[in-house]
């Protein structure tokens, strides 16, 4: 039988462990400054988590750690905005970078650039936000009755 003080020193630890624990899982570190050249390593390996299409003229990928980046496409990207699943093409590197693709539907999307980014905005929110746009430059270039 353990004596009470190790007892004790465990309970203690288990505490303190499960207090720390929830406190450090949900968040994520992000960037000290944005829009760097960035690289994001072993992408083969599990190094993207997760893509999110602005429209056909860039992607945000979102590393392992939670880091957001932008990758902006030379030309438009057709048909990445619905897709379900993308191919990225490293050209041979161990790390994905602007001198990387993008395979979407049988098509290639080469990358003009990959740079440090924030967290997009949710997608109705970046569609409402674009629809607002579009109506005041309607409204200030429209003729008045």
């Amino acid at each position: 039988m353990m004596p009470k003080h190790c007892l004790s020193a465990i309970a203690a630890a288990l505490v303190l462990t499960a207090t720390a624990a929830p406190a450090y899982a949900g968040k994520a570190k992000g960037w000290e400054e944005y829009g760097v050249d960035a690289s994001i390593a072993f992408p083969n390996h599990g190094g993207i988590r997760n893509f999110e299409a602005n429209e056909e003229r860039g992607l945000w990928i979102e590393d392992r750690q939670r880091r957001w980046y932008y990758a902006k496409f030379i030309g438009n990207c057709r048909g990445i905005d619905y897709a379900n699943g993308i191919a990225f093409d490293t050209r041979g590197s161990s790390s994905f970078d602007r001198f990387g693709a993008i395979a979407v539907n049988g098509d290639y999307c080469l990358i003009e650039s990959l740079v440090t980014a924030e967290k997009p905005l949710p997608r109705k929110e970046r569609l409402k936000l674009r629809k607002d746009v579009r109506a005041e430059a309607q409204k200030a270039v429209a003729p008045k009755d």
